[in-house]
């Protein structure tokens, strides 16, 4: 198992502990790509794949993401059969 199953098997066990950095590459690995969300965005970030888009903010103080938001992309990626 390479590093891009491993990361996103580590996803789908939906862990407690899932940083921006390990989301922003699993998404990568998947084909999306990451944008800014006009010059304002401050912490908001958009993934793009073929028209679908997920929308995040990027924690902060600290670098691990929420419950909701991992639950988020997770129904994403399964609503257009990436994992």
């Amino acid at each position: 198992m390479g590093k891009k199953e491993k990361l996103i098997a580590r996803l789908k066990s939906n862990p407690k502990d899932f940083t921006f950095d390990e989301i922003r590459n699993a998404l990568k690995s998947l084909g999306f790509e990451m944008h800014t969300i006009g010059k304002t965005s401050g912490s908001r970030m958009k993934f793009m794949r073929d028209g679908t888009a997920i929308i995040l903010h990027k924690p902060h103080p600290r670098n691990e993401l929420l419950e909701y938001q991992i639950k988020q992309v997770l129904e994403i990626l399964e609503k257009d059969a990436l994992i």
